[in-house]
């Protein structure tokens, strides 16, 4: 198959400047699948031990509730965060708004700051102000 010369390559990475919109697409990506498989992995390993018995559910309860496995209900909202602000990040761009550089930086900079943002909040309202 030969090439037709009239038309351009297409252009490679290395010809592109990274920004932060490159990375909030491909972390939309990552965060969508993480909160599938994740997501799906917990409820099917919850179910199991509910339909295992009690001794398996005290089991899974006891290890779901050691301090090490909070890194995956806050990864989990970290994730869903990201991936509901980039979702309305793109919404707005489907209405045609929002292409500019300075915009479409700038909104990058905000999804990536407010998930991080309303992680936190979310967190710390969790673990301080049930008491």
């Amino acid at each position: 198959m030969s090439r037709n010369t009239a038309r351009p390559l297409s252009p490679h990475l290395s010809i592109w400047k990274w920004g932060p919109h490159m990375t909030v697409s491909i972390l939309t990506r990552v965060t969508g699948v993480g909160l599938a498989t994740v997501g799906v992995t917990g409820f099917v390993w919850w179910l199991a031990a509910l339909a295992s018995g009690p001794e398996a559910y005290a089991s899974f309860m006891n290890c779901a509730k050691s301090p090490l496995m909070l890194i995956f209900p806050i990864g989990l909202s970290l994730a869903f965060f990201f991936h509901m602000l980039a979702g309305l990040r793109h919404f707005v761009m489907d209405t045609g708004s929002g292409f500019e550089l300075k915009t479409n930086r700038n909104s990058s900079i905000a999804v990536m700051v407010g998930a991080v943002v309303l992680t936190l909040l979310m967190w710390a309202y969790i673990l301080l102000g049930t008491r």
